[in-house]
């Protein structure tokens, strides 16, 4: 009986920190498959097929009708513009110019500035604490931008202010998400929509570009990390579905912090990063920014 307790006990924990492992992991692959040729927008187009299909027999093995997908097709093409279509080929092409770290510390800003961009339109209340926790998040980037010697290279902070313009697409499709209730649709066919969708308008900019990409039979390290992160993302996100339906979204949310440590010491195994002490720095304000911006309880 008490083996089965702690069991049951650790079994939550190890469901968050693998999404989290996943997660961060997917900072260095997209370094890897953009160092290795592959073009930032064939990546986001061949994630949103693999994404796609796995999604698709999802919802046919629990059974969930597809036909709602349609009468939620504005929304939808919306959510796939802000959530995948912008800055999925931001964030690689980033990944090609910045350390896999710090990727993964900028891109922990998401849900720090969507508590703020959530108090005006009444979303979210204000709360002295989370605000902290939000200004936590920007003295985080300021740590990294700033400083003369906190980057390997200055021009490093273009593509951090680039990586901006993706956070604020996510911020924007999370207030959206917040203004529009997609209860009824799920997240599951949400997701299946959003990345269909997705596929159907980069595609053709995908075969005008010559931008398409496939991995090889040979699966070579850049093949690897292109299957990596078609599967990565799916996978995860159904883990991370999975967890909040069993545990909550406030037990869920803490993936956040796991994926931003993960992200960089994923950085450090694979390419050797060096980071600053402002970098480190960066990151512990950054952890405890995510800690104090935490859900609310109330909403489980």
């Amino acid at each position: 009986m008490l083996k089965r307790i702690a069991i049951s006990g650790i079994l939550p924990w190890t469901l968050i920190f693998f999404i989290g492992l996943i997660g961060g992991l997917s900072f260095s692959l997209s370094k890897i498959a953009v160092e290795g040729g592959l073009a930032p927008l064939g990546i986001a187009f061949f994630q949103a097929i693999v994404s796609s299909g796995l999604l698709y027999i999802l919802c046919l093995l629990r059974r969930r009708p597809l036909k709602e997908i349609l009468y939620n097709i504005r929304l939808i093409v919306v959510i796939a513009l802000l959530g995948w279509v912008i800055p999925a080929p931001i964030f690689h092409i980033a990944a090609g110019h910045l350390q896999a770290g710090i990727l993964a510390i900028t891109a922990a800003f998401i849900p720090m500035i969507t508590y703020g961009a959530s108090i005006p339109f009444g979303y979210e209340r204000f709360n002295w604490i989370r605000i902290m926790g939000l200004m936590m998040g920007v003295a985080a980037i300021l740590m990294i931008v700033l400083p003369e010697n906190s980057l390997p290279d200055r021009s490093d902070i273009f593509w951090i202010l680039f990586v901006m313009i993706a956070i604020l697409c996510s911020t924007a499709e999370n207030i959206i998400l917040a203004a529009r209730s997609a209860v009824a649709l799920g997240p599951v066919r949400l997701s299946l929509g959003m990345n269909t969708a997705a596929i159907l308008i980069i595609g053709p900019i995908v075969y005008w570009s010559n931008s398409f990409v496939w991995p090889s039979l040979k699966m070579s390290e850049v093949d690897i990390a292109l299957v990596g992160l078609g599967l990565g993302s799916v996978i995860a996100y159904t883990m991370f579905i999975h967890a909040v339906s069993r545990y909550g979204p406030v037990f869920a949310s803490q993936t956040g912090y796991i994926v931003t440590l993960a992200g960089v010491f994923w950085g450090l195994a694979i390419f050797d990063e060096i980071h600053t002490l402002w970098v480190w720095g960066a990151l512990v304000t950054m952890i405890i920014g995510l800690v104090l911006v935490k859900p609310r309880k109330i909403d489980q």
